[in-house]
């Protein structure tokens, strides 16, 4: 069997449950702009919703050079729903006076989110070279808990996303589920949670108990889907599409599942590669692996 369509037959023991609906590409199925990068917002939202799909998770860097509302009306037209505004954060800096000036434009960025009636903002903590992780840690959780009256002014959620180690140094303080639960658990607040990326936690021993642990939590507010490419030849942008990889799609699948997450399956990739392809042969490669992904669960 290609290694490329090495889930389609798998039976995972953990699968019990019939995890999709009748539709999952309109009723589950959400691509971030960043996968279709060459595209405007509003190529995107019309391409994604022509194929189906129901949701569309925007980065920021779509929104430039155009209005808040202009977004929101591109994505109205389209019938699209927005799981989340990707991405806020970026919290740590050794000055005060920097970190509250990060804080305040996240304060901004709440309202964009809340504008184009995102469910979230996905938060990419940041990381400050040279101080503790720890320290920076407590900078993140100090960050997130002065957004928690403009969380509840525009009730967008927050989700921390745990990046993976490799960009522990200047990147994200935050590298594991845990990591991003603990500060959950000091904040004990609803609109605060996770968001998960297999790209970034496929790798952790742990895995299957912090996912557990985020469902009984109910902290699991978001689940990215890509692959790990094997030589990984760019430390950002050479995400694989599901299947090209090492990653065990179905069995976190399971996982998350089992955990009680009935939300969006965001498919964020990074590629260069895949970047300079075709975008609409792409966007059906997308839709032809997540229906893999579907019928092996």
């Amino acid at each position: 069997m290609s290694s490329s369509l090495r889930f389609i037959t798998q039976n995972h023991p953990l699968i019990k449950i019939d995890p999709l609906s009748s539709d999952p590409i309109a009723g589950r199925l959400a691509v971030h702009t960043i996968t279709t990068n060459p595209w405007s917002l509003a190529e995107a939202a019309k391409h994604y919703s022509a194929r189906g799909i129901g949701g569309i998770s925007v980065w920021i860097e779509a929104l430039q050079g155009i209005s808040d509302s202009q977004a929101h009306r591109i994505l109205d037209d389209a019938g699209l729903k927005v799981p989340a505004l990707v991405r806020g954060g970026f919290f740590c800096h050794d000055s005060a006076a920097e970190r509250q000036f990060r804080i305040d434009r996240n304060r901004q960025l709440l309202a964009t989110a809340a504008a184009i009636e995102a469910e979230m903002m996905v938060l990419v903590v940041g990381a400050h070279p040279g101080a503790p992780l720890e320290t920076q840690r407590h900078w993140v959780a100090d960050a997130i808990e002065a957004l928690i009256p403009d969380v509840e002014a525009t009730g967008v959620k927050l989700a921390i996303e745990p990046l993976h180690p490799m960009y522990a140094g200047d990147r994200s303080c935050i590298n594991r589920i845990a990591e991003a639960r603990d500060i959950c658990q000091r904040l004990n607040h609803p609109l605060i949670g996770v968001a998960v990326d297999v790209y970034h936690v496929w790798w952790d021993p742990d895995l299957q108990r912090e996912i557990e642990l985020l469902g009984q939590q109910k902290t699991l507010f978001a689940y990215h889907l890509c692959d790990w490419r094997i030589p990984t030849r760019d430390m950002l942008n050479d995400r694989a599409l599901m299947g090209d990889g090492c990653i065990d799609l179905p069995g976190i699948t399971a996982m998350v599942r089992a955990a009680g997450f009935d939300g969006w399956d965001e498919v964020e990739i990074f590629s260069e590669d895949h970047w300079k392809e075709d975008q609409h042969q792409f966007l059906d490669s997308i839709l032809d692996r997540y229906s893999r992904l579907c019928t092996a669960m």
